[in-house]
């Protein structure tokens, strides 16, 4: 890669997922970079193809078709860098989310310390952690090693020992490993990730590094008993990543060759984006992510974040086995409409089959979004042990997340504003104030990815307006009886316009407020309502930026509970979606 980005160069940005591949052009457009066009085309990793390239070609052709500038030559090769007669692009970069999940095997001491953190670090990539090995295990030698060889991981992930401290327990599972990594074909031995105790690195680099398909020896993931530092390890996890994905998928090698290193995970380049917003803002920053193979869910606070990806949650091949995780009941729960269990099941089995398949009727619509409400649900539950330390809420609510920005299809390409909101309150139910943004374009992986190098493309992006306003959101707490006022809300648009409603709880409301104008909102408690500063006090915002949805009101609870009347509940889900528009 280019060592700087900063004198007026294009970026073509790639990010494979499962289903759909799509390639992002960036340029300098009076002196700052802009978002020019996006492609995309039907992912190809999968069968029957099994290979990026085709895919890729066919997003970046769409591409070109946009632009009216070429990218690739006529053999069909991208022009990297650009030339003047030729078009092209200075640079590209490359993320990836495709791929089965990375069959994982954890290794640590205590459970409750370094195992954890090594659960926690397999979080951060689209990874499925099949074993756990710590020092208490009551499985002899022998037995760990026939368990590594019968998984046959594609990754190992060590941790454990703190700084100085006794190194003979950790000496022992790095034996286990190197004997159930030579006992293993070669072509099936897994890459090894060391983040444990330091003094032990070159131990372990010695013993493993012959045995294995890649090794990264990262810093101590786990210092101390009260110290966790997950970052370094993450990037080095971000490269045996692209290594396995090389051996897993045809064309991800040569795309390293192209763009001067290895792809990234698609999450990890989220994370970046992330924590750079988090470091600019005193606010926690919340990101979502729901596609076919997995959902991520992405924390910041003042420059700590998290990142949770979960392979048991998506709306593709995961679906076969949502049902360990929640009921058919509480799916159809979110159906406005009557759908036999028959044929909410039928669905759920052919989506899984083919991840990408788009609602015909209303009532694949209808399954499709409540099935995105609770992977969503079932993700943020799993994720929030690992937030940062940002302010909780009492009783459990969701923390002061302001911007909440959402990614997936299911989101960014529902039929109206008011379905993608909808789905995103009802799984998320965010409490007090905050910005709802979709990333329409996705691109937030290629930000990520071109931050390393070039930090000014993100900022300059973000401040052009790279993700959609959805909408600005209250959800006021209150114990007040149903039907009662709760707020009094005023919005006054830069327009002169002056609107102002009496928020009943249990109710939803919406005061507009169109792309491209500002407004005051001015909030009025009633009572010991707190709709974010605390019960009983009022507030105002006095610069509220204009939405698709304008100023979103919703007073129906936290947590929100639905009608246990199916006749009723259906009603009441109809009514919430007509009052944002259907």
């Amino acid at each position: 890669m280019p060592a700087s980005l900063i004198e007026g160069s294009s970026l073509l940005a790639v990010d494979i997922g499962t289903v759909t591949t799509r390639a992002a052009y960036f340029d300098v457009v009076e002196g700052r970079y802009r978002h020019i066009a996006s492609g995309q085309s039907p992912s190809s990793a999968a069968a029957p193809w099994r290979d990026v390239a085709l895919g890729i070609r066919q997003a970046i052709l769409d591409l070109q078709s946009l632009l009216g500038r070429p990218l690739m030559d006529e053999d069909q090769r991208l022009i990297v860098p650009s030339q003047p007669e030729l078009g092209g692009a200075d640079s590209f970069v490359v993320t990836l989310s495709a791929g089965p999940p990375i069959k994982t095997v954890v290794v640590g001491l205590l459970s409750e310390v370094s195992l954890d953190s090594a659960q926690r670090l397999a979080r951060t990539t689209y990874a499925r952690v099949v074993e756990a090995i710590g020092m208490n295990d009551h499985r002899s030698a022998d037995e760990q090693v026939d368990t590594i060889v019968r998984l046959a991981p594609d990754l190992i992930l060590v941790a454990g020992g703190t700084q100085n401290g006794a190194s003979r327990s950790l000496q022992k599972l790095i034996e286990t490993i190197g004997l159930a990594c030579y006992v293993l074909p070669q072509d099936k031995r897994p890459a090894v990730l060391y983040a444990g105790n330091k003094e032990l690195a070159e131990e372990a680099k010695s013993a493993l590094q012959p045995l294995t398909s890649g090794l990264q020896i990262s810093p101590n993931i786990r210092p101390s008993l009260e110290v966790e530092d997950l970052d370094p390890a993450r990037k080095d996890l971000a490269v045996l990543f692209s290594q396995i994905r090389q051996r897993q998928i045809g064309g991800v090698e040569d795309l390293a060759a192209t763009a001067g290193g290895p792809p990234l995970p698609t999450s990890f380049a989220q994370g970046r984006v992330i924590r750079f917003l988090s470091t600019i803002s005193d606010k926690g920053i919340l990101a979502v992510d729901l596609g076919a193979s997995a959902t991520t869910v992405l924390a910041g606070y003042r420059g700590g974040t998290s990142t949770s990806v979960f392979p048991q949650f998506g709306l593709g091949e995961p679906l076969g086995g949502l049902q360990r995780h929640t009921t058919l009941a509480e799916i159809s729960q979110w159906l406005p409409i009557d759908i036999p269990d028959d044929l909410l099941q039928d669905y759920i089995y052919l989506k899984a089959l083919h991840p990408g398949s788009l609602p015909a009727t209303p009532e694949d619509l209808a399954i499709e979004q409540a099935l995105a409400r609770v992977n969503l649900t079932l993700a943020l539950r799993a994720a929030r042990p690992d937030f940062p330390r940002i302010p909780a809420r009492r009783g459990g609510h969701l923390p002061a997340f302001d911007p909440i920005i959402a990614a997936g299809s299911v989101f960014t390409a529902a039929p109206t504003p008011g379905q993608s909101l909808l789905m995103l309150l009802d799984a998320l139910q965010p409490a007090g104030y905050a910005n709802v943004l979709l990333d329409g374009g996705n691109l937030m992986p290629a930000m990520g990815a071109a931050a390393e190098f070039n930090p000014l493309l993100p900022v300059h992006v973000i401040e052009a307006g790279a993700f959609l306003p959805l909408a600005a959101v209250v959800a006021p707490l209150s114990g007040a009886a149903y039907g009662s006022v709760i707020l009094k809300a005023q919005l006054v648009g830069s327009d002169g316009s002056d609107t102002s409603v009496e928020v009943k709880q249990g109710s939803l409301e919406v005061l507009p407020l169109p792309i491209g104008q500002t407004g005051e909102l001015r909030l009025k408690m009633s009572g010991r309502t707190d709709a974010g500063l605390g019960a009983g006090r009022s507030y105002r915002v006095e610069a509220v930026n204009g939405s698709a949805l304008g100023v979103v009101i919703d007073a129906r609870g936290r947590p929100l509970r639905l009608d246990t009347d199916a006749m009723h509940r259906r009603e009441l889900l109809n009514h919430w979606l007509g009052i944002l528009g259907g």
